[in-house]
């Protein structure tokens, strides 16, 4: 894990770079699908939910959740990205998803940068990465 800058602005011009995009989503897929099907099932999507980090703060410090509550949050999102419902999620479908959770991310950031901590194979950091190397050439 790494602490690093972010705005809105590094997001959308990630997602407008269609090529590193697709790449990064692709990459954290096939991470992700343990058994190689082509499709993540709930246990496979998992950890990637785990990874959002659901847990409310008061004042900076972690509350834990509920198990059950944290649970109903891990299986809604699941079905957030179940396009079709059929229990499992396919590559089309996590991007899809994956693009606009990342969009609604972008707009609620804004154009001010604040730090946030972000794990080091994430897509978020891929974003980071990417407009870093373009700040660097």
């Amino acid at each position: 894990m790494s602490v690093e800058l972010l705005d809105g602005a590094t997001i959308v011009n990630f997602l407008q770079d269609e090529e590193a995009f697709s790449v990064s989503v692709r990459n954290r897929f096939a991470h992700l699908d343990t058994d190689h099907d082509g499709l993540l099932s709930y246990a496979e999507m998992l950890k990637e939910l785990q990874s959002l980090r659901v847990l409310e703060t008061h004042f900076g410090i972690d509350v834990e959740p509920d198990p059950d509550e944290l649970a109903r949050v891990y299986k809604s999102l699941f079905i957030q990205y179940d396009h079709n419902l059929n229990g499992t999620i396919d590559l089309d479908e996590f991007k899809k998803e994956t693009k606009q959770m990342m969009l609604a991310m972008a707009d609620g950031l804004g154009f001010l940068p604040v730090q946030m901590v972000l794990e080091e194979d994430s897509i978020l950091k891929k974003a980071v990465e990417r407009e870093s190397n373009k700040i660097a050439a």
